[in-house]
C-alpha cells in the first residue's frame, strides 16, 4: 500500500508537470477567432500606455524606435499572440474624434492628429480595450485599438485635449479615433536611419519592415502561425547584448502587464 503522503507527493508532482507543459504552449495558442481584416481607413479606439524609451518591444523594432511616435496594436488586428505579426511595422495616421468614457462626451475644437508606427502588441483579454475579435468589436463598438505610448518625447504633453474646469480631470483615459494607413515616409521617425528596422542580432526573432506594403517581400508573417521566415529588417550595426535575446517571451510577460495593469 503506498503511503498517503507518498500519494500526495506523486499526485502534486504530476499537477506540476502538467501545468508547466501546458504553460510552455502559451504563446503558441491563439483565441478562438481568425485574425481582424481590417480596412485601411476607419474607426477606432485610441488608449495609451507607458513604454521606456529604448525599449525594444514586441516587433523587435529598434529601441530608437521610441523616440518617435509609436503604438501597439489590438492582437486581432496586429496577427500574432507574441513577438512579430503583420501589423509590424505598419503606420497609421491616428486623429482624435471625441471621449468615450466621459459624460457628456468631450469633443475637442481643435484637430489632434499623429502619424504612429506600430512596434507592439496589445494582448488579448476578456475585457478591456484590446478585445477585439471577428465575433465581436470592443467595448467602444470598434474592432481596432491603437495604444498610444505615452508620455513620449516625442510627443507634446498636451496632445489630448480635456476641459479640467468642466470634467475635473484632464486625461480621459479612451478616444474614439479615425484611421488612415498611410506610407511611413510620414512617419517622424522616417529620415533617421537608426530608427528604422529591427534589431541585428535578434535576427528571425524581430521583424519591423520600414515601410511594408503587403509583400511578402517586406511584410511580417504572423510569428504566432509559423506563417515562414519574415523578410530580413535587420538594421546595420545595430546589436543588443545577448543577455536579452529571450525577446518574445520577455516581450509577451512585459506587454501583458503594461496592458493590463
Amino acid at each position: 500500500m503506498v503511503p498517503w503522503s507518498d500519494f500526495n507527493a506523486t499526485c502534486l508532482s504530476r499537477l506540476l508537470s502538467f501545468i508547466l507543459i501546458f504553460l510552455s504552449f502559451l504563446p503558441h495558442i491563439s483565441w478562438a477567432s481568425e485574425w481582424i481584416d481590417y480596412s485601411p481607413d476607419g474607426y477606432a479606439t485610441m488608449t495609451h500606455y507607458t513604454l521606456p524609451e529604448n525599449f525594444i518591444a514586441a516587433c523587435g523594432c529598434t529601441s530608437t524606435s521610441t523616440d518617435y511616435p509609436t503604438a501597439a496594436m489590438n492582437q486581432m488586428a496586429y496577427g500574432s499572440s507574441t513577438s512579430y505579426g503583420p501589423a509590424c511595422g505598419q503606420c497609421f495616421n491616428l486623429t482624435l474624434l471625441n471621449s468615450f468614457l466621459s459624460n457628456p462626451p468631450f469633443y475637442p475644437n481643435v484637430t489632434k492628429s499623429v502619424v504612429i508606427k506600430v512596434t507592439d502588441l496589445c494582448p488579448l483579454s476578456h475585457s478591456g480595450w484590446c478585445n477585439g475579435t471577428t465575433y465581436g468589436p470592443n467595448a467602444g463598438g470598434h474592432y481596432l485599438n491603437f495604444d498610444l505610448a505615452w508620455p513620449s518625447s516625442s510627443i507634446p504633453n498636451d496632445f489630448f485635449p480635456s476641459d479640467e474646469t468642466l470634467y475635473g480631470y484632464t486625461d480621459f483615459g479612451v478616444w474614439n479615433i479615425s484611421y488612415q494607413s498611410v506610407s511611413c515616409t510620414n512617419w517622424e521617425g522616417w529620415n533617421h536611419a537608426a530608427a528604422l528596422g529591427s534589431v541585428a542580432n535578434l535576427g528571425y526573432s524581430a521583424c519591423c519592415p520600414d515601410d511594408p506594403t503587403g509583400s511578402t517581400n517586406n511584410t511580417c508573417p504572423s510569428y504566432s502561425d509559423n506563417n515562414g521566415i519574415p523578410p530580413d529588417t535587420q538594421t546595420s550595426g545595430f546589436a543588443i547584448s545577448s543577455s536579452i535575446l529571450l525577446l518574445p517571451v520577455v516581450t509577451l510577460v512585459v506587454s501583458l502587464l503594461s496592458h493590463v495593469l
